[in-house]
């Protein structure tokens, strides 16, 4: 048995035993670490094992085995040898967003913080197994933060919000989970007064995020990522298709996710082509813009026109 083999297994045997155990009743559970030699080399053997994980500061412990004291074993107890549960104040959640949105494409550190955030099971944010973590430039910090919170802790909110259509409403719901998609943040909970899940785009809230008390968790099987789309133009089935192009600072992640997308490799300038399903034109325009020079609209011309007339519009104050 290869040293980190028969190391591993002894961590197991320890963690796992409901009393210590004789360096006998080890090598009976291990005959094939400690077993095929003789008494006093099994011996030394199971000396550098404990060395070696003593020297890993894995808290192998020597304890009585009766009230009396006459016979001792070991044990590694699970209170000192698992990482205690990660939690974080709303400073360092700020922090790591922070870090997450620097702007980079370290797949390094973005995975570090991804960890951190979101749980290898994929916690309370969610659908971003193959999105990058920036908020985009829409989503105001406390606004992100006071949502990510309601949603970690399960609490019921109200907030304004304005739909995509520009219909205003003040909204009472359970925080389940953040989404994001589209370079945009979702709020994914249940709506008490629809009696639906609902996602409801961040840079759309009109008010702070209002903490109403506890809230009802999910139900079984949920999955926030189900509940928010690529974005409003990718509804119903297209008659025509929209190209865009992003430059090489914004291509990876604005590309990202985008569902019914068909992106081209990058061209001689750096900058990336996609072909994006054009069904709602406003809805495609308003997400354009946000990425500002980094975008441009391509085809067809009525949707470039409709895309120039509005940053002109915008250059005039209106």
């Amino acid at each position: 048995m290869e040293p980190l083999e028969r190391l591993l297994n002894l961590v197991g045997l320890l963690l796992e035993t409901r009393w210590p155990l004789t360096f006998e009743q080890i090598r009976e559970a291990m005959p094939e670490a400690y077993g095929g030699e003789n008494l006093d080399s099994a011996k030394r053997k199971f000396e550098r094992d404990k060395d070696d994980l003593r020297n890993y500061d894995i808290p192998l412990e020597l304890r009585d085995m009766d009230a009396w004291g006459s016979e001792q074993g070991y044990v590694i107890p699970k209170d000192g040898y698992y990482l205690p549960e990660i939690s974080f104040t709303p400073e360092e959640m700020a922090a790591l967003f922070v870090a997450a949105q620097t702007g980079g494409q370290d797949p390094a550190a973005e995975q570090a913080v991804r960890k951190l955030l979101y749980g290898a099971e994929g916690g309370v944010l969610a659908g971003l197994a193959a999105s990058p973590l920036a908020s985009g430039s829409d989503t105001p910090s406390r606004t992100l933060l006071a949502a990510a919170d309601a949603a970690s802790r399960q609490r019921r909110v109200s907030f304004g919000y304005r739909t995509s259509e520009g219909q205003a409403s003040e909204r009472d719901v359970d925080a389940y989970a953040m989404v994001c998609r589209g370079g945009h943040w979702y709020l994914v909970g249940h709506d008490r007064e629809r009696q639906d899940v609902r996602a409801f785009r961040l840079s759309r809230l009109t008010t702070e995020v209002a903490d109403l008390g506890e809230g009802a968790a999910p139900p079984e099987g949920f999955r926030a990522a189900d509940h928010v789309q690529a974005g409003p133009w990718t509804a119903g089935e297209p008659n025509e298709r929209a190209t865009v192009a992003f430059s090489p600072d914004v291509a990876w992640w604005a590309t990202t996710g985008l569902q019914g997308a068909r992106v081209s490799p990058p061209r001689d300038d750096g900058w990336v082509e996609a072909s994006v399903p054009l069904v709602d034109e406003a809805a495609l325009v308003g997400w354009l813009l946000t990425f500002g020079p980094d975008a441009e609209a391509i085809a067809p011309g009525a949707f470039r026109a409709e895309v120039v007339r509005r940053l002109q519009e915008a250059a005039r104050g209106g």
